[in-house]
């Protein structure tokens, strides 16, 4: 056997296992089914330990951005007419949010911890100075109070306005951005204090939330199931609420919006409890997005999350009591925090009905600056862009009793919205390409041979088509040898000529005699 013939059939061996190996490996999806594994196994608890580390110090940066309304025609809105707001903003704050007492509970199943939120104020990515500009807005202490004495008579309703008056307190105020968003002393709430200590005599959207955390989670680790990975199994102790009126409304889904279970698909919903909401929401797929070089899936609350209860009858639990209920693109939320009849909603009341839009000049509601989001790589289930929106306003309408209040149309007033986002960080962004690419490579591994059996194929068929094509032009081509012996004589017959010298014949066998 020629050297050429062992390098074809060696080539014929090697292409027949890598086709056979690579096809079987295809069929079986043995790699794509390991990886999946590695995704959902149980793992130890050191395993978990490394792999919360990045969960419990989170390394993108997360900035809240906070916008304010403010109004610019009071006496014609006291007076009965349209009031128009004008947005400030936004001052932005840089939120430290590391997971703080992590305990590992029931084998590894469960997670128990903390999540503090601590807001520094980067001038930089603000537009002014917070302790500075001056905002007018609804005074809410007021409006709470007269909320709380609707239900009573007439007479302590004129009673109370009229002290009120007297402390120089009306229905809205004037105050920099910084006590209004991080608190002040109040004048109506300290006299309120003295009587009822249990009442805080300071106000501010944000008051007494730097630096404190939103109640105590519980969450899976999803060893027993990898689709429970985040989500969360008790808040405060609770399993489900209790504000709401129906038992659909009162359960506590999904994860807290920091993870999510990996291999996510276009087709499922993804929830999330927001415990600022006083609810869980829902996320559907909207699009593929590329954020730093990284595919992810963009998910964003549809329009039936806030849509009134005659359109969408699942969010008539919302409505408290039952059948008070608001319009499309709303949520009254003062059922869960006592006080102001406060009401949330997306920014510009973006998906809310026209109706709330129109109450108020100077809104102008758009998908790209009020849309909430989440870009979620779906391998790993990791977030790595952000973008949450949410809009406080609160219920102005008439209370007998209160004169400053006669002409008022009710208007749910908006007061400010903050735009809370992150983005995966470049050292970060970089691990998790390569991570993918290794990933991608390894999934892609049975590919990759059955193409290097194809290859060798297509070669296998050329040195046999080259060996086949040398072999026919020797085959066809055979010289005799030429005689080097001298001439002799030979008797020839007459019919016959003499030859002269030696004889070429281009044949393999004897040359025939004419």
């Amino acid at each position: 056997m020629t050297r050429r013939s062992c390098a074809i059939y060696a080539t014929g061996i090697v292409c027949a296992h890598l086709l056979i190996v690579g096809i079987a490996l295809v069929v079986a999806q043995v790699f794509q089914t390991m990886i999946h594994s590695r995704l959902k196994k149980e793992i130890t608890l050191t395993e978990k330990s490394q792999m919360f580390e990045a969960w419990k110090n989170p390394p993108p940066p997360v900035y809240m951005e906070y916008y304010f309304f403010n109004v610019t025609n009071l006496e014609v809105f006291l007076a009965g007419g349209k009031a128009a707001v004008k947005q400030i903003g936004p001052y932005t704050y840089r939120e430290y949010r590391p997971r703080e007492n992590v305990t590992f509970l029931e084998n590894g199943t469960k997670l128990y911890a903390l999540n503090p939120k601590t807001f520094v104020f980067v001038p930089e990515k603000s537009a002014g100075n917070p302790e500075v500009d001056i905002v007018r807005t609804v005074n809410i202490p007021f409006v709470a109070i007269m909320n709380e004495l609707n239900s009573y008579s007439f007479f302590l309703r004129t009673l109370v306005s009229m002290y009120i008056k007297s402390l120089g307190v009306e229905v809205f105020m004037s105050r920099t951005v910084h006590e209004v968003l991080w608190g002040f002393k109040d004048p109506l709430l300290t006299k309120v204090h003295s009587m009822k200590p249990e009442v805080d005599e300071y106000f501010g959207l944000m008051w007494k939330k730097n630096g404190t955390h939103e109640g105590e989670f519980v969450f899976h680790t999803g060893e027993e199931n990898y689709l429970d990975y985040g989500k969360i199994d008790t808040w405060n102790g609770m399993r489900e609420m209790s504000w709401w009126s129906s038992n659909q409304s009162n359960m506590i889904n999904g994860t807290d919006g920091a993870v999510f279970h990996p291999l996510i698909n276009r087709n499922e919903l993804l929830y999330i409890f927001a415990a600022d909401l006083c609810r869980s929401i829902h996320l559907a797929y909207v699009e593929d997005v590329e954020v730093k070089g990284i595919q992810a899936y963009r998910f964003a609350p549809p329009n039936d999350v806030l849509m009134n209860p005659k359109e969408n009858p699942t969010n008539a639990g919302f409505c408290v009591p039952a059948g008070d209920c608001l319009g499309t693109g709303v949520l009254k939320v003062s059922v869960c925090r006592e006080g102001a009849p406060i009401v949330v909603s997306f920014p510009h009341f973006y998906q809310a009905d026209p109706k709330y839009i129109n109450a108020v000049e100077g809104l102008s509601p758009n998908k790209e600056e009020h849309e909430t989001y989440l870009d979620l790589q779906p391998t790993t289930g990791v977030p790595i862009r952000a973008c949450k929106r949410a809009q406080l306003n609160i219920i102005l309408k008439r209370v007998q009793g209160f004169p400053e209040t006669k002409f008022i149309n009710e208007t749910i007033f908006p007061i400010m919205f903050v735009n809370e986002t992150a983005t995966v960080d470049d050292e970060s962004a970089s691990q998790m390409r390569t991570m993918l690419l290794l990933v991608t490579l390894v999934s892609n591994f049975p590919l990759l041979i059955v193409g290097m059996g194809i290859i060798l194929l297509l070669v296998l068929v050329v040195l046999f088509c080259r060996n086949r094509q040398k072999k026919t032009v020797k085959d066809d081509t055979a010289y005799t040898p030429v005689s080097d012996k001298p001439d002799e004589p030979s008797e020839t017959p007459a019919n016959q000529p003499t030859r002269n010298g030696s004889y070429i014949a281009m044949s393999p066998v004897e040359a025939q005699k004419c």
